[in-house]
């Protein structure tokens, strides 16, 4: 698994997280991505959205559920005004 402070994805549990970004305020906030789920969320969340311990177990992924996924929805196109 990951080292203690990094950061492992709540959904999935991969420990790949990548930063996103940064608050303008240096140490405030981040948000991470998960590359495998492409799962966002920025640190100052609640954890139940942050940690994998808290995260809803209905909602969370396993590898397997990902790789046999019947479909990812597709971006619908912009509406044209």
């Amino acid at each position: 698994m990951s080292a203690p402070n990094t950061p492992v994805c709540p959904r999935c549990a991969d420990d790949a997280v990548t930063t996103v970004t940064t608050s303008p305020v240096p140490g405030v906030w981040e948000v991470l991505q998960c590359p495998r789920c492409l799962y966002m969320w920025r640190t100052t969340e609640p954890e139940r959205r942050t940690s994998r311990a808290a995260y809803p177990a209905l909602f969370r992924l396993t590898e397997e559920d990902i790789a046999t996924a019947s479909e990812v929805p597709a971006v619908p196109p912009l509406r044209t005004r």
